[in-house]
């Protein structure tokens, strides 16, 4: 990339941030501005249905950025307090959340990625697998739980069991089009050195097919954020699904709207981290 090449860019991301900050400051602007709750009384001291309706009236509407501010500030400056079953810290209610999908995740890869090889390696393990792949696929993960639930009978197990079923078909079939992707002249050249089946899947096929197998993980691990927050809806207890469901019960939209940004923000994170390993495994011919 020549010196033109990058001057361009770094303008154009300068330029793209200074519009990006304009456009966000404009929508908070007329969010606050169209949405600030009515003073009540002439300034007197609000009543508590009013206080759990972000200091409005019964025609109160969603609540302004600047009490979202306060809110996330309440927050994130003790996340990690315990007063008891129905009242934890923001950061456990995340970090519960964080433990069910990491674990379902990198159950369905230990599961996905070698039965993922063997379909794209093997014509005959395709045609009599595939079958119970698209009949299977297509089945919401929430539709699991409620046979979960009988069979398990164990609430967060179930919630790690609908994150394992919703994020191993992305791996299983990028990894499947990943491997069949290869070009069979670098599988020939190693057949040509006799190089073992082991060594040709691990020396030649694998590196090739990464980038396509972190593709199909990056798209489960974003698929499992969303379906969690579902997930601890219905199985209830703890998680940020629960919480959310949870500050909706209470009326305090306020901590709904803080709780979905911070959802958003966390599914941000998750996508960069598996955007940055998969540049690590960038594969160049």
């Amino acid at each position: 990339m020549d010196r033109t090449t990058t001057e361009w860019n770094f303008s154009l991301n300068v330029r793209a941030g200074i519009l990006a900050v304009l456009l966000l400051a404009l929508f908070v602007g007329l969010w606050e501005g169209l949405n600030r709750a009515p003073i009540l009384g002439g300034g007197g001291e609000l009543s508590e249905y009013e206080q759990l309706m972000a200091g409005a009236d019964e025609t109160a509407s969603v609540p302004p950025p600047s009490a979202i501010v306060v809110r996330a500030w309440e927050q994130l400056s003790d996340p990690f307090y315990d007063a008891g079953p129905n009242d934890k810290g923001i950061g456990i209610q995340l970090g519960y959340s964080l433990f069910r999908v990491l674990t379902g995740y990198f159950a369905a890869a230990l599961i996905a990625i070698p039965i993922g090889f063997l379909i794209g390696m093997s014509p005959l393990a395709y045609k009599a697998l595939n079958p119970f792949i698209q009949v299977l696929r297509p089945i919401s993960p929430l539709a699991w739980m409620p046979l979960a639930l009988f069979i398990i009978r164990d609430a967060q197990a179930s919630a790690i069991f609908v994150i394992f079923i919703c994020s191993i078909w992305p791996m299983l079939l990028n990894t499947a089009f990943g491997v069949a992707g290869v070009r069979q002249d670098w599988v020939n050249v190693a057949r040509t050195h006799e190089l073992s089946p082991l060594k040709t899947a691990f020396q030649v096929i694998l590196p090739a097919a990464a980038p396509t197998i972190l593709t199909g993980m990056r798209i489960s691990i974003g698929i499992a954020w969303l379906v969690i927050v579902a997930a601890e809806m219905l199985v209830g207890g703890t998680g940020i699904g629960y919480y959310v469901w949870n500050e909706w019960n209470n009326l305090d939209l306020t901590s709904v709207i803080f709780s979905i940004l911070l959802i958003g923000v966390v599914g941000m994170l998750l996508d960069l981290a598996l955007g940055a390993v998969a540049k690590l495994v960038a594969y160049q011919e």
